[in-house]
């Protein structure tokens, strides 16, 4: 497959913090398609603005439904990520467009794209229950196809503390409230303690990793939000048919799942079933053989009640890892 000339994109943007779609306001002009599942407009601003913090349909409804302005390019990221606004009925969000044709091709992922991938990963975090992915969907943009997904507004700009969810630390175990990852050389000619929070959240999202076969699960991913919310961004590098599992999140391996997990997993397994709706929509953005192999890792963590092991032929920590 020749790989897809990246088009010419806009210069970088100076975007605000991360954040998880900024209040849809009413400060935008520009006129808006509108289709079937158009959000609401009969919602008072404020009534608006309560609705899209928390409700995951409107949110993906109105990044559907809006005008998507491109208003600048992220630059550190490896691929082409754009800062826009959507704009629907005069009020407006922020989001990151993520076009094809901006995606670098990668040698052991040939089939379908990034896009379709993270839209799929968007399709099981909603499955759960758990909300650890923002909205995201798929659609035309200013550079064709691609996926955009709302911003996320990281908290602590106002001084509130945001607790670390990684750390260094020296000596050989985490201490009261951390998980042990593995030694890492920091560069003074010692080695120190990677470690994570022993936190409900990140265990949530070690279980969705493991579902959707994380390949690149690293620090720079993790964005806490508002009112003590965390969210995970980044699932191009997933679903692939072969264990390709690379996390910072390896504080629980081998430890039995936790019943609320077990739960979610069954009630995905049933999700996942032939002829179901996240089944239909999974089969327009994954290859047959990465939804066989999605089924039969959710199988395997049934099976084994517990956490999975880094296995011994793919690298179990992603780099940088942050």
């Amino acid at each position: 497959m020749e790989p897809t000339a990246e088009p010419a994109l806009p210069g970088p943007a100076t975007p605000p913090e991360r954040r998880p779609g900024a209040e849809a306001g009413q400060d935008a002009q520009a006129a808006s398609p509108s289709p079937e599942n158009a959000p609401a407009a009969a919602l008072d601003d404020l009534g608006f603005q309560e609705a899209f913090r928390n409700d995951e349909n409107l949110q993906a409804a109105f990044l559907n439904a809006g005008e998507l302005t491109v208003r600048g390019r992220i630059e550190e990221a490896s691929n082409a990520v754009l800062f826009c606004t959507v704009t629907h009925e005069g009020r407006t969000a922020d989001a990151v467009y993520k076009p094809v044709a901006g995606e670098r091709p990668l040698w052991d992922f040939p089939d379908g794209n990034l896009a379709q991938r993270e839209v799929a990963a968007y399709e099981i975090s909603r499955a759960t229950g758990w909300g650890l992915i923002p909205a995201t969907v798929l659609r035309e943009g200013p550079y064709g196809p691609g996926m955009v997904q709302r911003w996320v507004e990281v908290p602590g700009a106002d001084g509130e503390e945001i607790p670390p969810l990684l750390a260094l630390v020296e000596g050989d175990e985490p201490g009261p409230g951390w998980k042990a990852v593995g030694f890492a050389e920091t560069g003074q000619g010692r080695p120190a303690l990677l470690v994570h929070a022993d936190d409900a959240r990140l265990r949530r999202l070690a279980v969705l990793d493991a579902v959707i076969n994380n390949g690149d699960r690293k620090g720079g991913h993790l964005l806490p939000g508002p009112g003590g919310r965390l969210f995970a961004i980044d699932h191009g590098v997933t679903f692939h048919t072969d264990d390709k599992l690379r996390t910072l999140l390896w504080g629980w391996a081998g430890e039995p799942l936790p019943d609320e997990a077990v739960a979610v997993l069954e009630r995905l397994r049933t999700e996942l079933a032939e002829n179901r709706p996240l089944a239909a929509r999974l089969a327009e953005l994954l290859t047959a053989a990465e939804t066989t192999a999605l089924r039969a890792r959710v199988d395997a963590l049934l099976a084994s009640g517990r956490h999975p092991e880094p296995g011994g032929d793919w690298p179990p920590i992603p780099w940088p890892p942050v």
